[in-house]
């Protein structure tokens, strides 16, 4: 007759087993993307997903650039694959917290609630990671902009890692010749670097993110000299020294209609973040796409979605899952199985 030890080793075993042949067969199918990925399992998902956006984006029209920030955040942090929604747990740092994203990124609550409603539609079959790729391009369809065609079938990452998230993510003092080299790491090119910037088109920074820029250019102890002086002054009076970092300004002068305003207002030495106006002021790679897109909108919106297509092809091909919730992991962990 078997102990109670060794049959609780064998039900650890048949477990592990199975997670192994789940994970493999889950990994295998995050190479899969491709447009109408939810055709048959669950018809209604990007109709659910846009109503979502809808709603919420006139409860608060800045959910809109706050939920399209959430899949350049996550897509560059080890792929696409919903690891930024995670929370900390007691053996996990997450990405939320990370330099890049505490007290800047917001609106993970309307992915939760585009994931509510898909389960209760189609319980268990759209991935967050998925939700983020939809709800981004929504966001940008309802504020005016270009619409696409998604590629779907992501999985859910396992974990995430505030680590990683630290070291890939560009600070908004970032100039041209950094983000050239860090988008060119994920294969993305200076076009799409210019074209991806352009999501600034609508939204809101932080004071805190460029009172340098007003006071401190480079250690100067001066202000940035790529900065028009009337906009200059409307900045001061917004970021005095020493005020709250936490006040916000517009992005562009048409923060709620997505357009090519943010590439005239870059020509035009008003670009509100320094990794923004660089891309006009610092390098003749960048400049170049800046001034045509700020001429023929058309253009640009042609090069977002390229962009914005690329970018969400990144994948890690690390294992992962469909998350019930997208803030934490369906399985427990190993080490709580074995206790």
């Amino acid at each position: 007759m078997m102990s109670a030890f060794f049959i609780s080793l064998l039900h650890i075993s048949f477990f592990l087993l199975f997670q192994k042949t789940a994970i493999t067969a889950a990994a295998a199918a995050a190479t899969q993307l491709r447009p109408g990925f939810y055709a048959e399992t669950c018809p209604a998902a990007e109709s659910i997903v846009r109503d979502v956006m809808a709603k919420t984006m006139k409860r608060e029209i800045r959910n809109a650039a706050s939920v399209m920030r959430l899949q350049f955040h996550d897509c560059f942090v080890n792929g696409c694959d919903a690891s930024l929604l995670l929370d900390d747990t007691p053996d996990m740092l997450g990405e939320k917290l990370s330099l890049s994203n505490i007290n800047s990124l917001r609106s993970y609550e309307v992915i939760d609630g585009a994931k509510a409603a898909l389960e209760q539609a189609c319980p268990g079959v759209v991935s967050c990671a998925d939700i983020i790729i939809m709800a981004a391009r929504d966001a940008v369809v309802l504020s005016g902009g270009p619409n696409w065609e998604v590629k779907l079938g992501r999985l859910d990452s396992l974990t995430a890692s505030q680590e990683d998230a630290n070291r890939i993510m560009p600070s908004p003092r970032s100039n041209a010749s950094y983000l050239i080299d860090l988008f060119s790491q994920f294969n993305l090119s200076v076009q799409d670097l210019v074209a991806l910037s352009g999501s600034h088109s609508i939204g809101n920074g932080r004071c805190f993110s460029i009172v340098f820029r007003l006071y401190n250019q480079s250690g100067t102890g001066r202000p940035d000299p790529a900065m028009d002086p009337e906009y200059r002054e409307k900045l001061d009076r917004l970021c005095p020294l020493g005020g709250d970092g936490n006040v916000t300004g517009d992005l562009d002068a048409t923060p709620y209609v997505f357009d090519n305003q943010y590439f005239k207002d870059l020509v035009s030495l008003r670009g509100f973040l320094n990794s923004d106006q660089t891309l006009f002021s610092l390098d003749a790679r960048t400049r170049e796409y800046v001034q045509h897109f700020s001429r023929d909108q058309e253009v640009f919106f042609a090069a977002f979605v390229e962009g914005m297509i690329k970018m969400g092809d990144l994948q890690s091909g690390r294992p992962g899952e469909v998350r019930k919730n997208c803030r934490k992991v369906n399985s427990p962990p190993l080490h709580a199985l074995l206790k």
